[in-house]
């Protein structure tokens, strides 16, 4: 393990915290392990002869206003348990007493999180891809069936003028994190804010919802375990997530964004035309005006790309070094422009 992974999640500290929350006395003898991938939040598998959990903070260093924040992911995972939205369970949430900044501690969840390889027991048909997909599409439109008022998520989020205040905010992001002039993002910025499609519903919005922020059980491709990552969530406009989605989702012939691994582009998975179906089937919404959402998608993902350039030159992503992202940022910007 890193030589400071010890250190960022206080563990001394953390496996006293661990034997009050579990009453098993094995949890002083945890051990932390950075897992890599996690591009905002620093994620580590903590590991003792009691089993695994996963422990999520934010990264060290300055960060940005509203960014993040572990109280908001370990609450939002606890209101859906018992939906039909599938989540790991919360063991710890610390408000900073441990590492200086709230963290939480959940279970570590069976399955596969599917990043830039199939696993060998979904690799082998077409079939065992569509259920994959088709599960991942059904969960998000479940998601967004929730009534966040019944499990207590009506103060989560202002549900009224969402894609307004996300194009602001994430604007905001840009000024705070850029290392340079992009002509193409500052335009982007300006023509969404002129472009704010007429919101047709209110719902819980994951934010960042891809192939790699979902658990696949073992050995049944057509089902989720749960859902991760619950950062950017809040209550809001779904089709964000739909748009977003459509930039993650690459068809054959197509590469995946340098910091998005994937494997919807290899034969067997749906299109994205097939995809939008499924969902729309599934949730009723109208997906008539999508291409302002999925421009949204590409200028929101730019700013990240950014904020991760500029985390990981600044020494704060456990050292994970993510390599120069200045083409990604300009490339995504342009095609967001392209859509309006």
């Amino acid at each position: 393990m890193p030589a400071n992974a010890a250190e960022l999640v206080a563990l001394e500290a953390l496996r006293e915290r661990l034997v009050e929350a579990t009453a098993d006395e094995a949890w002083r003898r945890a051990e932390p392990t950075l897992i890599s991938g996690g591009k905002s939040n620093l994620t580590f598998l903590v590991s003792s002869p009691a089993g695994e959990l996963v422990l999520r903070r934010p990264p060290t260093g300055d960060l940005l206003p509203s960014a993040h924040d572990m109280g908001r992911e370990a609450r939002v995972q606890r209101a859906l348990a018992g939906t039909d939205v599938p989540v790991a369970q919360i063991l710890l949430i610390d408000e900073g007493g441990l590492v200086g900044r709230p963290c939480y501690v959940m279970e570590k969840v069976p399955g596969h999180i599917v990043r830039g390889d199939l696993p060998p027991a979904y690799a082998d048909t077409p079939d065992r891809r569509r259920a994959m997909a088709e599960a991942f599409v059904d969960v998000l439109a479940d998601l967004h069936a929730v009534d966040y008022q019944a499990v207590g998520l009506g103060d989560y989020g202002r549900p009224d003028g969402f894609l307004e205040r996300q194009v602001r905010r994430w604007t905001g992001q840009w000024e705070k994190s850029r290392s340079h002039d992009v002509p193409e993002i500052d335009e982007l910025a300006r023509r969404l804010a002129a472009s704010i499609p007429v919101q047709q519903r209110s719902a819980i919005a994951h934010g960042d919802y891809r192939f790699d922020n979902v658990v696949f059980a073992p050995d049944e491709p057509g089902r989720i375990n749960a859902v991760l990552d619950w950062e950017l969530s809040t209550i809001g406009d779904p089709l964000a997530d739909v748009g977003l989605l459509m930039l993650f989702w690459r068809e054959p012939g197509e590469e995946f964004p340098p910091l998005i691994p994937g494997v919807t582009n290899l034969p067997g998975f749906p299109t994205r035309a097939e995809i939008l179906e499924r969902y729309a089937a599934r949730s009723g919404a109208d997906l008539s005006v999508l291409d302002p959402y999925i421009a949204f998608a590409h200028f929101k993902f730019a700013v990240i790309a950014q904020g991760v350039a500029a985390r990981s030159a600044a020494g704060a992503m456990g050292g994970q070094d993510f390599g120069n992202l200045d083409a990604e940022i300009r490339r995504l910007a342009t095609e967001g422009l392209e859509l309006l």
